[in-house]
């Protein structure tokens, strides 16, 4: 018996229904087809109304003469909604998939139409594609469990939490600024400090100004509170001897912290975004993700790189940054250690830049090679008399 292609196995398949949905906060607009020859049923609807999504598929099968059982393959972008609708959808036992809206194909020219009726059209032509086989129309968003989801929370509210406190750091600095005074080093205005602040003349600050610094000096004491708050919560979860509800894989958290050089909030965030829950198959899908890859440019006679791609997880792209800076600091007999000191240690501010992004891919592969199989980074060395606990 000869195997099908896919060409044949697309031409051959029956009564299957594609459909797209272009989210909006609004409205929603849905778009569903039979094949390339069949021009795209459009239709609109209030956003989140599920009611509504469910019954115009079925319209939908009933329009094209579909049987009830009919497959339903459908696609929308990621955004705002988060995957919410994705597990709708997939209740309802329609084979939905999640696309990364920036690699979507788009024409070349400098001007193109867009509208949510055009992007409906589009993405159920590139579904059709999908299905059939060409893997390379787009992006796929690899979707986590809501588990997986909800152990993403407490780091990324403590990293929002310290983004808010360096804004109002900034804030204070810049109000001082405008009155000529200069603040060295770290932010301090408890007590009475602020009564003894002097403007470039001499005299005090006006009476609105001071009220207004109090304000937002006692909003970084609360913000400041919140942080530690969180902290200590997380300290409490990797000091726990059993899982708890809300955290990522303690195992994995606690074997990457055995590690020399690997602390605390570096340990917790490559888990909770990066190895706790996907599925990497090979070490070109870790770089992958992290968007540590090479983008080489190569037309005619050009042939230059055009550094990495950076079309990844954004957090775990800095982490792993500063995580190899720190592996050359923590662990200097480590062959990733001496590798990049044969190759940039010797060259200029602009090698070892090129060289830290290196190291950091080639470091994101053997941790995830670490978690997998239990092997060491050759050279790397565990922190002495670690217990498994918090550091």
């Amino acid at each position: 018996m000869t195997k099908k292609t896919t060409q044949e196995h697309v031409t051959q398949t029956e009564s299957v229904l594609y459909a797209a949905i272009e989210l909006s906060g609004g409205k929603w607009k849905m778009a569903f087809t039979t094949g390339p020859a069949q021009k795209p049923r459009l239709r609109t609807i209030n956003a989140g109304d599920l009611d509504r999504c469910r019954s115009e598929v079925e319209r939908a099968k009933e329009r094209f003469g579909l049987p009830e059982q009919c497959p339903v393959h459908c696609c929308f972008e990621a955004g705002r909604d988060g995957f919410w609708p994705h597990r709708f959808l997939t209740e309802l036992g329609i084979d939905n998939v999640v696309v990364d809206s920036s690699s979507i194909e788009v024409n070349r020219r400098a001007r193109r139409a867009k509208a949510d009726k055009l992007d409906a059209v589009s993405l159920v032509r590139m579904r059709m594609r999908y299905s059939a086989g060409d893997h390379k129309v787009w992006g796929v968003v690899n979707v986590p469990s809501e588990e997986d989801e909800d152990n993403r929370q407490l780091h990324r509210e403590l990293a929002s939490l310290q983004q808010e406190v360096n804004r109002v750091c900034s804030r204070i600095r810049g109000l001082l600024s405008t009155n000529g005074i200069r603040v060295k080093g770290a932010l301090n205005l408890s007590g009475t400090r602020i009564d003894s602040l002097r403007k470039w003349n001499g005299k005090p600050l006006l009476p609105g100004l001071q009220q207004r610094i109090r304000r937002e000096w006692a909003h970084l004491e609360f913000l400041k509170e919140r942080i530690g708050e969180l902290q200590r919560q997380r300290r409490t979860a990797l000091s726990a001897e059993s899982q708890s509800e809300g955290t990522p894989d303690l195992a994995k958290i606690r074997q990457l912290l055995s590690l020399q050089g690997v602390g605390e909030v570096t340990a917790w965030l490559l888990v909770a975004e990066f190895f706790g829950w996907r599925q990497f198959q090979n070490r070109r899908q870790v770089g992958s993700l992290a968007g540590l890859t090479p983008t080489p440019y190569q037309s005619g006679d050009k042939n230059f790189e055009q550094g990495i791609s950076k079309a990844g997880v954004v957090p775990v792209r800095k982490i792993a940054i500063e995580l190899a800076w720190g592996w050359l600091r923590y662990q200097p007999r480590s062959e990733l250690t001496l590798w990049y000191e044969r190759r940039f240690a010797c060259g200029g501010k602009k090698a070892r830049k090129v060289g830290i992004v290196a190291l950091a891919r080639k470091l994101l592969i053997e941790l995830w090679r670490y978690l997998e199989t239990g092997a060491l980074p050759a050279g790397a060395e565990l922190k002495k008399n670690f217990a498994g606990k918090a550091a």
